[in-house]
């Protein structure tokens, strides 16, 4: 089987559980070795990294070869609109920051990702 390249967006944090169950059926059906899978957070969804509930779940998919990247953009932009600050130094370091999460999509699509939104 060639491998699944699939891309998770979520930009509400409310969003991750279903997220997660999305991403486990994946893995479980298709197999870890058959999937290349990367979740691209942006939005408020980039408080999912700072959540312990949630970053215990990220955690394990992370050792289960998942990606996880969160858009450096709305991480600022929340110090801006005076939501509570993320500091990108306390994400999980197996968290990438990318510049910005829709050029991030638009990238992982054009190199033939699968676009799916939990």
């Amino acid at each position: 089987m060639r491998k699944l390249k699939v891309l998770f967006h979520i930009n509400e944090n409310e969003r991750w559980k279903i997220a997660f169950g999305n991403i486990n059926n994946l893995i479980n059906d298709a197999g870890s070795q058959n999937v290349d899978i990367v979740v691209i957070a942006n939005g408020l969804a980039v408080y999912g990294y700072t959540d312990p509930e949630k970053v215990s779940v990220i955690e394990q998919l992370s050792d289960a070869g998942v990606k996880f990247e969160a858009c450096r953009n709305s991480i600022a932009s929340m110090c801006i609109n005076g939501v509570a600050c993320i500091k990108e130094e306390l994400l999980p370091s197996f968290v990438v920051i990318v510049p910005a999460g829709i050029t991030e999509i638009i990238k992982r699509e054009n190199d033939g990702y699968a676009y799916v939104k939990p």
